[in-house]
């Protein structure tokens, strides 16, 4: 009996029938060939950062990534590397930062793999820089008959439009060529701010930054906002003792034993809240791109993430400051806020529309009281998209709604696996059967 395979933040749980770890692309589609002919639906997992069920299915093979990590080769001329789907980010980093060379985006951590984050829409804030699925320029992929297609903006485009975030319906990927520039660095200013603040001078701070993020803690007027340009140097990052200590200690060790206490006793919390608001002070540092834009993250929760339009931002934000002040509920994680120019991938949450990304957090173990479901209502009341990855209730009636070419991936998938290969209960509530 093949062992119970858990996420990141212990919410989604799964017993495969058979776990496999090919080692090639021809291994893949060998497995996936074994799993059509006993009639097994496959899903491939990632490090397990999704907190929906995507990467679930019991009865199913699960596809590990663990061997398929090699780098194939760096474009220098094209401004491309190409790396299988299991390398996780981390290690993805180093070598481009070898190479001095880098992605142009990321999101704020670096365990996922590269597949899985690029198929649930992991993205960072950017004002001209989108997520991490819009720097692919190729996917090699195993689809439900076993063929190794390739696909690009030339070559299959159809495939290559639905593959880059895709949610594992498809296929399986095997490979992906993202777009690379030369290394560069990043001036980072964090500063707290109140809330009005930040929210009467939003369009500015989002228009002359590249990056502009900031976290909102509940029950407090009070804001952490974190600016990323580039610089030419020279780099001056923050000495290692310190770094450590704001980034490791102070925003894990001692943020999990406070997540506890408020756990423990939640009439605490909004204390905690008013003190947890003033520990992050201004800084300002300057060091390469991924080590500004990622950051350890130790203390386990779950998360509700939507995307609302750019223009409804503030609005949204204010309704859900208070909708938080007229409840009884006792929030310690900070609300995150970030923002993304529109693309043209079809199940982006930016797809056609520039966006503000609003987070909702709980330490892992919290009474959930209403919370996630009251924010849902009001990012759908506002034609939210839901994070792919992170917990929502919508189905296929409502996302066909807000995505104008969702018939477009759903006709695709009924294209390529007519015999639902890769579903799971996930995929037939976003996707439908």
């Amino acid at each position: 009996m093949t062992e119970v395979w858990r996420n990141w933040a212990g919410n989604q749980s799964a017993r495969p029938a058979q776990v496999t770890a090919p080692g090639s692309v021809e291994e893949l589609a060998a497995t996936i060939k074994a799993a059509a002919e006993a009639d097994r639906p496959v899903k491939a997992v990632g490090s397990g950062h999704s907190f929906t069920a995507i990467a679930a299915a019991g009865d199913a093979v699960m596809v590990r990534p663990d061997r398929l990590t090699a780098v194939r080769g760096i474009d220098r001329a094209a401004g491309t590397v190409t790396v299988e789907s299991g390398l996780p980010l981390h290690r993805l980093n180093r070598l481009l930062a070898a190479a001095d060379l880098s992605l142009t985006n990321m999101g704020d951590i670096e365990v996922q793999t590269v597949a899985g984050a690029t198929s649930t829409g992991t993205h960072g804030t950017g004002r001209d820089s989108g997520s991490l699925a819009a720097q692919i320029r190729a996917v090699e992929i195993v689809l439900a008959d076993g063929s190794v297609q390739t696909c690009s903006a030339t070559e299959n485009p159809e495939l290559f439009q639905g593959a880059r975030l895709g949610l594992g319906a498809l296929g399986v990927i095997s490979a992906l060529t993202f777009a690379v520039e030369p290394m560069f660095l990043l001036s980072a200013h964090e500063k707290p701010m109140g809330f009005d603040e930040v929210l009467g001078d939003f369009d500015e701070l989002t228009a002359v930054n590249e990056h502009f993020e900031f976290y909102w803690f509940p029950h407090t007027d009070r804001c952490s906002t974190k600016r990323n340009n580039r610089s030419q140097g020279p780099a001056a990052p923050l000495p290692k003792f310190k770094a450590w200590l704001d980034d490791d200690f102070v925003s894990n060790t001692v943020w999990e034993g406070v997540c506890r206490v408020g756990r423990t006793f939640p009439g605490s919390i909004p204390t905690i809240a008013q003190v947890a608001s003033r520990a992050w002070s201004e800084r300002r540092f300057t060091d390469q791109a991924y080590r500004v834009y990622t950051s350890p993250r130790k203390v386990r929760f779950v998360e509700m993430e939507y995307a609302v339009p750019r223009e409804a931002a503030t609005t949204v934000l204010r309704e859900l400051k208070a909708l938080v002040e007229r409840s009884d509920w006792r929030i310690s994680f900070p609300v995150e806020v970030r923002t993304a120019p529109a693309d043209d991938l079809w199940l982006s949450t930016a797809n056609g529309r520039d966006s503000v990304y609003i987070a909702v957090h709980l330490y892992r173990g919290t009474r959930e009281l209403g919370y996630f479901t009251e924010v849902e209502k009001l990012m759908t009341a506002h034609r939210g998209r839901p994070h792919w990855g992170k917990l929502h209730t919508r189905d296929a009636e409502y996302l066909s709604s807000v995505y104008p070419h969702f018939g477009d991936f759903t006709a695709l998938r009924d294209k390529v696996d007519p015999e639902r290969r890769f579903a799971n209960d996930y995929l037939r509530r976003v996707l439908g059967a």
